[in-house]
């Protein structure tokens, strides 16, 4: 494996994008571990750093990534990721989890996309 440069906690930012499309759908973190289980498996697999425990990206939801490509940045400092993505890639019910529009003073202006799921139907305690 590459020398990848980790952060102090050992994470790497991960861009993930729709490998046909383009579009950004979200962005989170790897370890060493949960990045070799992505390229092994050819599934997402991310470090939660609130949860502190990985976390296969649609395992609760159904809304599976399918890696199709790895890439890293010139520095090694950064993953990009492109997938081919079941459903929604944002937990609160959006395509991807960038959808809030900022004004110029930095304030959400408004949502720019529709919800594809219900997040409380879907994310059930």
């Amino acid at each position: 494996m590459l020398n990848y440069k980790f952060n102090a906690d050992g994470l790497i930012p991960v861009i993930i994008q729709d490998a046909d499309s383009g579009e950004v759908l979200m962005l989170a973190y790897m370890d060493k571990t949960a990045l070799e289980r992505t390229l092994k498996e050819k599934k997402t697999v991310f470090y939660s750093r609130s949860r502190k425990k990985y976390w296969v990206k649609g395992e609760t939801s159904g809304h599976v990534q399918e890696v199709v490509q790895s890439l890293t940045d010139c520095d090694q400092d950064t993953v990009l990721v492109r997938v081919r993505q079941t459903g929604g890639a944002c937990h609160l019910g959006y395509r991807t989890c960038f959808v809030h529009e900022l004004d110029a003073g930095g304030d959400i202006s408004g949502v720019t996309q529709e919800k594809v799921f219900d997040p409380d139907k879907v994310y059930k305690s």
